[in-house]
């Protein structure tokens, strides 16, 4: 069984992920991690934190002379701003954050002790994870991609049909979006609302191209693969909504309008993935009865503004219960580029995740032939 858990503080001496499971074999190019993240740090509207620290993975185990070994890999990511036991006392909780209700729920009388895990920061180590397992689906010609398709309310309406175009335009946009005509609102947008004080919120699209039908489940509730993308999305910090396919709109529609139809073509280039069998639409996302049915899965995730602002908003000082306001942490304004990268990552872990349920082997040989096994059949 595939997973992964991470550890570390914000401000402590590094993040940990440690990730079980992953077969042997797999050749593990370190630029590759370290790329995914420098993405995850860049993007307009990050804040001062972005350019104290520079994210490089260190492999403490798992991996000999580049290939994997079968074992627990275990990834750090050192923080440069290391001064945890420095940093005052948070006693003013911030609206939005899991202040307040962490120091009720440990008893806690310094909110520092919450934040510090809380923070985003965390996500780091979720994106070297996803980095290590993109490398194992592009083995199998698994490309998963994503994007920024909004923010504040600016959002494209585009929907992206090539996503080797998609990430050629997204490398060169700041706001990690493939629609040029929303990018200069968006960055005007930005700068606006950073001298306010406020922050922003946005829509995250992730594509996963190149899978075959049968990821997933319909036998139990917690084996259906877009459940699993919906809380593997819902886990990362401030996303608070999330849509499969056509999503929140399939309510609105009539079911003539919202399934998609079912064809075949014999010579279709996806043949070994689908059996032959096509759809001229995908409005539910690639995923039919919990099961990946072939198409391109498409999942979209809705994130709150940063609840860190320096226009403060009220609170109460959860010892003296005087009116406050809110504490203000060094923070972003807008972080949905970042939260793109570490969607992407986490979509492609609960991919991998299935697809080594379905095809899993001790080692990367071992994988590839029952895989190869299993589309042959198809």
């Amino acid at each position: 069984m595939l997973y992964f858990k991470t550890a570390g503080e914000s401000h402590g001496k590094c993040l940990i992920a440690m990730v079980e499971g992953f077969p042997a074999g797999v050749f593990i190019d370190e630029a590759v991690i370290n790329a995914e993240l420098k993405r995850r740090q860049g993007g307009l509207g990050r804040g001062g934190r972005m350019q104290i620290e520079e994210d490089h993975i260190e492999i403490l185990s798992g991996v000999r002379k580049n290939v994997t070994l079968g074992s627990p890999i275990c990834l750090m990511i050192k923080n440069r701003d290391f001064k945890i036991d420095e940093l005052p006392a948070v006693t003013r909780p911030r609206p939005g954050h899991a202040d307040l209700a962490g120091v009720i729920k440990y008893n806690q009388k310094d909110a520092r002790n919450i934040l510090e895990r809380a923070s985003a920061r965390e996500t780091a180590a979720r994106v070297a994870a996803g980095a290590l397992v993109k490398i194992l689906l592009s083995q199998f010609g698994i490309d998963v991609f994503g994007y920024v398709k909004g923010v504040g309310g600016i959002n494209s309406d585009k929907f992206l049909r090539d996503i080797r175009v998609g990430r050629q335009i997204r490398e060169k946009s700041p706001m990690y979006c493939v629609d040029h005509e929303i990018e200069a609102k968006i960055v005007e947008k930005i700068t606006a609302t950073t001298e306010k004080g406020d922050s922003l919120g946005g829509i995250i699209e992730v594509i996963a191209v190149g899978l075959p039908v049968g990821l997933g489940n319909h036998t139990q509730w917690d084996l259906r693969l877009d459940a699993r993308l919906a809380g593997a999305l819902m886990s990362v910090q401030a996303i608070k909504g999330v849509e499969v396919g056509l999503g929140c709109d399939a309510a609105n529609k009539f079911g003539s309008e919202v399934h998609d139809e079912i064809f075949y073509e014999k010579s279709t280039k996806n043949k070994l993935l689908t059996g032959g069998f096509k759809r001229i639409t995908n409005n539910a996302g690639g995923i039919e009865g919990g099961i990946s049915n072939g198409e391109p899965i498409v999942v979209r995730a809705y994130m709150k503004p940063i609840p860190t602002l320096r226009k403060s908003l009220r609170s109460v000082d959860f010892l003296t219960k005087e009116s406050i306001t809110a504490t203000y942490e060094r923070s972003d304004v807008c972080a949905v580029p970042a939260a793109s990268v570490v969607c992407e990552a986490m979509v492609a872990f609960e991919i991998s995740k299935a697809f080594l349920e379905k095809f899993g082997g001790d080692s990367l040989a071992e994988v590839k032939r029952n895989y190869e096994g299993y589309v042959s059949n198809v």
